[in-house]
């Protein structure tokens, strides 16, 4: 079941988008705002609202580390605000100053893509805020964008009703050109990758004026090449679907509608989870909070809803899913299931017991195999240097190595935990003076060593003092959890 826990009703028109980072919530508005909430009691922060912007404030979205929020405007500018201030960071003028109707950050948070009504692309560097190139379609709107979890890619949707995909340099990689009859709404990557010897494989949604919200699958071919291929088309609203969005988890996919309701589905089943009905008008914005069960909801009734979903369990039945994953987590004491190369020779013994390959324990001590080795293993490395004579007992330690690999792949840690300095799950977050988070000693390391230079904009640091983000760590704790309880679903779709 699924229940509203708060209605704000702070804007004067239609709100147009909302978004969510780990700890506050901000939503944008025809009426040239945008107001930004706590995302735990969703009080407004003292400096929202923000009000930087001539015209109609059409889209938002945060940096992954949450210090910073991108928003785009009929005025025919991108802003880029401190969310430690409310203060204007910078101010990107589009090239042909056409109004911008959508942009988009990298997970890695180096590029910027911003789309305008003209069909032009202007692609950005986010550190330096600099333009690197311009492209795009002529003769249409480009309406929607996302990139994908990789950052090296990033889809587009226009008024057209195409869906194309593109690179760094804004060449179209594939052109998807009758994606939705009438028009294309917006579009969404799926967090997660799956990864094989010859191909990548990456999943989007996308909905339009046709009342369909699709899925996609989008394969990236080792020689070269992509296809795209349609694999479900949902059809349980009635109107145009005006905005969709996955979960940080890729499980859950939210779609809004002309017709007033908001559809929650389970993004691998393609089957319906939740009808929402709240609003009075046209739903035209949807977001996940990406640690908690709560989807934040935009209408042109100028409210805000903040959603909260439950899985449907019992009391008991929770407690018992807990203590099972509780029993996991012990059994993988020491030992972190997302960071294979970071595993100890102690860690790689104890997932060859659990994988019932503990005749092969003794081998792999005696060889000091440790994460980075058990990933290198081949067919002939196992005969030769280990001595495994059984065809059948390498095929079946490999296949189990393969599956590994493409469970770390699919559950690919959110970029906004890495530090950017060791590209490491970080353990002890802090925010440097350039306003971005790293790992602490990693940090402060690199202050010792490259004269005070901020890592990610190679300008001096004004101070060295580091803050500890205790949010972005709860929200690390919160995500390290919660991949024990997708995992097993994740193995019955792949």
């Amino acid at each position: 079941m699924a229940s509203v826990i708060c209605t704000l009703r702070d804007h004067q028109d239609d709100v147009n988008w909302c978004a969510f980072s780990a700890n506050l919530l901000a939503t944008c508005s025809g009426d040239k705002t945008l107001r930004i909430y706590d995302a735990e009691d969703f009080s407004e922060l003292p400096f929202s609202p923000l009000t930087g912007h001539g015209y109609s404030v059409h889209c938002c979205c945060f940096s992954p580390c949450g210090q910073f929020l991108i928003s785009c405007s009929t005025d025919a500018t991108t802003v880029i605000w401190s969310m430690a201030t409310g203060d204007i960071e910078a101010v990107l003028e589009h090239p042909g100053r056409s109004p911008v109707r959508i942009c988009a950050l990298s997970p890695d948070s180096f590029h910027l893509v911003s789309g305008a009504s003209d069909g032009t692309l202007a692609l950005w560097d986010f550190p330096s805020k600099r333009l690197l190139r311009t492209g795009g379609v002529s003769d249409t709107t480009m309406v929607a964008c996302s990139f994908s979890p990789c950052s090296q890619m990033f889809m587009t949707g226009s008024t057209y009703g195409d869906l194309r995909l593109w690179d760094l340099d804004l060449n179209q990689l594939l052109a998807e050109k009758n994606a939705h009859d009438l028009g294309v709404s917006c579009c969404s990557f799926a967090p997660s990758i799956l990864s094989s010897s010859q191909v990548v494989q990456f999943r989007l949604a996308s909905c339009g004026q046709d009342c369909h919200l699709k899925i996609w699958v989008i394969n990236k071919f080792t020689p070269g090449g992509f296809k795209m291929v349609l694999l479900h088309t949902l059809t349980g609203q009635t109107a145009p679907v005006l905005c969709c969005g996955y979960s940080s988890d890729g499980q859950l996919l939210v779609s809004g509608s002309v017709d007033k309701s908001i559809k929650v589905y389970d993004a691998n089943k393609a089957v319906l989870l939740h009808t929402l009905n709240h609003h009075e008008r046209y739903v035209t914005a949807c977001s996940f909070h990406p640690t908690s069960p709560l989807v934040a909801t935009g209408s042109m009734d100028k409210t805000v809803n903040i959603w909260r979903l439950e899985d449907g369990c019992s009391g008991e039945e929770r407690e018992q899913i807990h203590k099972n994953h509780t029993t996991k987590r012990k059994a993988t004491a020491g030992r972190s299931k997302l960071l294979v190369a970071d595993w100890s020779e102690r860690d790689v013994s104890e997932w060859l017991v659990e994988e019932g390959l503990e005749g092969l324990v003794d081998k792999f001590k005696a060889n000091n195999i440790d994460g980075t080795e058990l990933l290198s293993l081949t067919k002939e490395t196992l005969a030769s240097e280990l001595g495994i004579e059984s065809v059948g007992l390498r095929g079946k330690l490999l296949r189990k190595v393969e599956e590994l690999k493409s469970d770390s792949m699919c559950s690919g840690i959110p970029d906004e935990f890495l530090c950017p300095i060791t590209r490491e799950l970080m353990r002890e977050p802090v925010i440097a003076a350039d306003g971005y988070s790293y790992e602490r000693e990693a940090i402060e390391s690199w202050i010792h060593t490259k004269n005070r230079s901020s890592p990610m904009t190679n300008l001096p640091l004004l101070t060295t003092l580091l803050t500890p983000n205790h949010t972005l760590k709860m929200a690390i704790s919160r995500w390290q959890d919660s991949q024990y309880a997708c995992s097993d679903l994740v193995h019955l779709f792949f």
